[in-house]
């Protein structure tokens, strides 16, 4: 049976900012292993995932025109990107 999810997720290091007005958290920029630096264009919308012991922030986010999503885990502090 083929896949059909083409999505791609990386794990990328994030700038982001806390404690900021209504938002507990908004990322700025994520970097990509090699690549410099990224800006996020808008936060779209933000949410919260329980997946077993840990917990998901999950931020979809506009880079120019193009939406994706990164999630924090808040067991072992990575952030992901999935396009």
């Amino acid at each position: 049976m083929k896949n059909f999810n083409k999505n791609k997720t990386e794990r990328v290091e994030v700038m982001a900012l806390f404690g900021y007005e209504m938002t507990p958290c908004q990322p700025l920029t994520f970097r990509r292993r090699g690549e410099s630096e990224t800006e996020i264009t808008d936060l779209l919308q933000t949410h919260v995932r329980f997946a077993g012991e840990a917990v998901l922030h999950i931020f979809d986010v506009l880079v120019g025109r193009e939406k994706m999503t990164l999630e924090f885990n808040s067991r072992d502090l990575s952030w992901h990107l999935t396009q």
